[in-house]
């Protein structure tokens, strides 16, 4: 069994392969060539969760599962920890370990960049990063990449302090200026691209904060509140990874999707489409400049699958990583 750190993760990471790989993933779970249940969870002590996400997805050769720990009250060390296995698909037989925390992060920025790439307008010059985390960092080294026009970023937080030194960090890893702001509303002020990645339980992104043809992509998930407000998502053309992990009950649905149709303000076929629809062309995108268009992420195994296997291969043919036998 190979075994790779979070270092050795990094060491292979390619970015741009990756939100191809994540694309062509999504676009066979979306034609029904994978095999993924929505995801369950334990719950732990101090309000943790014990997450486990198996699927196959046969096009790419791919089976396995990630076991992912969501403990909001960590401070000391980071709140989203994970491994992922992968097996031979003929055998069963386990055949790799991958520290998925790094992982994690950077497939759920790779489908936020895939999304962006098919929804925003060409024309984007603005990008607001709502929270300071790991996922925020995330979304910063990956959507960029594909916004041509992107001339400011800015990056709001709870916590004045933590999105100053937030900015001036991604500021020197990105080599181009990324502004704090002291308010979600002042970062979303006229922003053409919103990431909001945060754990919070009330919305940061609320319709009358948002322009006209704002792109959103939320990937914040807390099973007790929303990051996006109702009305952002009754007035916007949506998309998801799985409409049936985005409707399954918590922990693997989205409340941004769930509270809306428990309260009878919208249908289940307001999802407009998955992403692997849009990437496929079998669903059309953004249909004028004036649509508000959201991307709202539960995360699906597909994704684990696609990107485990992307650094696996290129750790092999790079000779990256430890040989155990179990």
């Amino acid at each position: 069994m190979l075994v790779l750190t979070g270092a050795d993760v990094e060491a292979v990471l390619d970015r741009d392969a990756l939100a191809d790989a994540i694309a062509a993933a999504l676009s066979q779970a979306s034609a029904g060539r994978s095999s993924v249940p929505p995801r369950v969870a334990a719950e732990a002590a101090r309000g943790g969760l014990l997450a486990a996400m198996p699927g196959a997805l046969p096009d790419l050769g791919a089976l396995g599962a990630k076991l992912v720990s969501v403990f909001p009250a960590n401070t000391d060390r980071p709140t989203h920890q994970a491994v992922v296995v992968l097996f031979d698909p003929h055998t069963g037989t386990p055949t790799a370990l991958v520290d998925g925390a790094l992982l994690t992060a950077a497939r759920t920025a790779a489908a936020s960049a895939v999304a962006t790439r098919l929804l925003a307008r060409d024309n984007s010059a603005v990008m607001a990063i709502l929270g300071t985390g790991v996922q925020a960092r995330a979304h910063a080294l990956a959507v960029p990449r594909v916004c041509g026009a992107l001339r400011e970023i800015r990056i709001a937080g709870r916590d004045v302090e933590r999105s100053e030194t937030a900015a001036r960090e991604l500021s020197d890893e990105l080599e181009r200026p990324v502004t704090a702001v002291a308010t979600w509303a002042e970062a979303l002020a006229g922003a053409d691209i919103v990431c909001a990645t945060t754990h919070s339980p009330d919305p940061v992104v609320r319709r009358e904060w948002l322009s006209a043809g704002t792109h959103v992509n939320s990937v914040g998930f807390n099973t007790a509140g929303r990051e996006v407000d109702a009305q952002t998502v009754l007035d916007a053309m949506v998309v998801v990874e799985s409409r049936a992990s985005a409707l399954a009950p918590i922990p693997a649905g989205a409340n941004e999707l769930l509270w809306p149709i428990r309260d009878g303000l919208m249908e289940a076929t307001h999802i407009h489409a998955e992403l692997g629809e849009l990437v496929a062309g079998t669903r059309p995108a953004r249909t004028s400049a004036q649509q508000i268009t959201l991307y709202k992420s539960v995360g699906v195994a597909v994704e684990d699958l696609a990107a485990a296997m992307l650094v696996v291969i290129t750790a092999r043919a790079r000779g990256i990583g430890t040989i155990v036998d179990l």
